[in-house]
């Protein structure tokens, strides 16, 4: 029998000549793996492509509610955003498909994984890392690293794929670099490989449109939360993943979550690309706004210092680590009273505060209005300032005496 190896496949060019390079170079049995994590209609025809394309098997797995709720979710409690702007679509959802990728390999005796991500992204750090934490044993095969992959253009795969009997709808026009998933979609190439040029919005938007495009009226939102997870929108309760689907078409509809970002990947180099992510902007904006209320100075600070460290492990392909672990037990704890409701008003690309509830509120009207109560005398303050500027007026005097 022929030694086994799972392909991550998308259905793509790149991942349909994957297949007939493994067989010919490889001698392997080659079985594609598609995971689904909110591609929707890119997945329609997988099993006829992989199939004509000389895999012996597709598995098509539904892993969308796995990745919303031990991905999407902790890394949104987290408030973790890279780079200040980067909602780490992609970042998150490796980790989850190489999870499975590892269980469909145990479960076939394969002794290798493939996949189809470029040497100069970020995507082969994050599959292969995601791999060695949890299958170290397995042989990794980066196909667009390895010498015997001679293809250089999309010319070159589809006559490749044509020399091995695949004729397949494929075109060779130019076009976006685009991953999407439940969260998100990405988009690289064509005129934003030149950071000097305005994104054509009207060719590129997915999800949505553009501010300039949305209604010129506004809509009210309304979310709850329980322990950090949202549990509602506009009172219909739903699971996560549902939720998301709901934010993401209003997002979508009034122009929210549009980035243009030059990013620094993993490898050293910068790269440019537009983000749309709707239904994830709305949602860490609510939680944010919820947390600002409920956690109280010391913890808030410390939260957003470790927020930047998470982000950065999980854009660096490291979810699978120690220290993003240990990260999320801290952020699972200042979680506990984050529950209450949070009413916004989406309006062109905005997403503008319509009030904040919740019964673990710190907010205190009696304290922080003008009015003198019993919890606080303005007097206090005067010792408290004293004590508080004490080591700068010293060295003030010091320097003083200096001159």
């Amino acid at each position: 029998m022929k030694e086994k190896v799972v392909l991550a496949y998308s259905g793509g060019l790149d991942t349909t000549a994957i297949i007939p390079w493994l067989k010919e170079n490889f001698d392997y049995e080659v079985i594609c793996a598609c995971i689904d994590v909110g591609q929707e209609s890119e997945l329609d025809g997988l099993e006829k492509r992989a199939k004509l394309s000389g895999a012996s098997k597709l598995y098509i797995c539904d892993v969308v509610d796995e990745f919303v709720e031990d991905y999407v979710v902790p890394t949104v409690q987290a408030n973790a955003v890279y780079e200040n702007k980067y909602l780490l679509g992609t970042s998150f959802a490796r980790p989850v498909i190489a999870k499975k990728l590892v269980e469909i390999a145990r479960k076939e005796g394969a002794v290798a994984i493939c996949h189809g991500a470029t040497g100069k992204g970020n995507d082969q750090v994050r599959f292969e890392l995601s791999i060695k934490a949890l299958a170290p044993d397995i042989k990794i095969i980066a196909a667009w690293r390895n010498p015997k992959w001679t293809m250089q253009s999309r010319e070159d795969e589809i006559e490749y794929c044509r020399q091995h009997g695949i004729d397949l709808p494929f075109s060779a026009d130019n076009s976006y670099s685009r991953d999407r998933n439940l969260w998100h979609i990405s988009h690289e190439g064509l005129e934003l490989e030149d950071p000097a040029n305005e994104p054509n919005f009207d060719h590129l938007l997915v999800l949505g449109v553009s501010p300039e495009k949305a209604p010129e009226e506004g809509e009210y939102v309304t979310m709850t939360f329980e322990r950090g997870v949202p549990t509602s929108v506009n009172g219909e309760a739903m699971k996560p993943a549902d939720i998301l689907r709901k934010l993401n078409a209003l997002g979508g509809k009034h122009g929210i979550g549009i980035i243009d970002i030059v990013e620094n990947r993993v490898v050293g180099m910068k790269s440019r690309g537009v983000y749309e992510t709707p239904g994830g902007t709305i949602w860490m904006e609510a939680h944010t706004q919820l947390e600002e209320l409920i956690l109280d100075r010391d913890t808030l600070s410390l939260k957003k210092e470790l927020s930047n460290r998470f982000a950065n492990l999980v854009y660096e392909g490291k979810w699978f680590c120690p220290v993003r672990e240990a990260l999320q037990a801290f952020v699972e704890s200042t979680q506990q009273y984050v529950t209450g409701e949070v009413k916004f008003k989406l309006y062109k690309g905005n997403i503008i505060k319509a009030g904040t509830t919740s019964p673990y509120s710190l907010y205190s009207e009696s304290l922080a209005s003008f009015t003198t109560g019993e919890l606080y005398d303005h007097t206090d303050a005067e010792g408290f300032i004293n004590l508080f500027g004490l080591s700068m007026k010293v060295r003030a005097m010091k320097q003083q005496n200096k001159k």
